[in-house]
């Protein structure tokens, strides 16, 4: 895996901290936080875009943000267990994978190599 698929990982990351941040800031410390995320996450998210197909990214972006989330307010803040959520979000993941696998990196011109 090179750098720029390493970017959108570590975006998808912070998108799960700022969406549990918009959930439960409540006082500046945490909003403060929660903007931090959001400012690392689309950064990473943008210059992941430049070198890779964009759809793609923000796809990938999107379902482990989102597996990420759902995930974490089960483990962290007692959100209910169900086994149907964890096998549409284990769906979701299949589908982000198989973009990934299917999605070969051309590098844009300009672009260093």
């Amino acid at each position: 895996m090179n750098l720029d698929w390493m970017k959108v990982f570590v975006a998808a990351f912070f998108e799960v901290l700022w969406v549990i941040g918009l959930k439960h800031a409540h006082d500046v410390w945490t909003w403060s936080g929660t903007v931090i995320a959001i400012i690392i996450s689309f950064y990473l998210l943008i210059m992941a875009g430049k070198k890779l197909p964009v759809g793609t990214v923000y796809a990938i972006f999107v379902g482990l943000g989102t597996a990420g989330t759902v995930m974490s307010e089960i483990l962290f803040f007692g959100e209910p267990f169900k086994i149907e959520k964890i096998l549409l979000v284990l769906l979701l993941l299949t589908g982000v994978i198989g973009l990934k696998l299917v999605t070969k990196q051309t590098i844009k011109e300009g672009s260093e190599a």
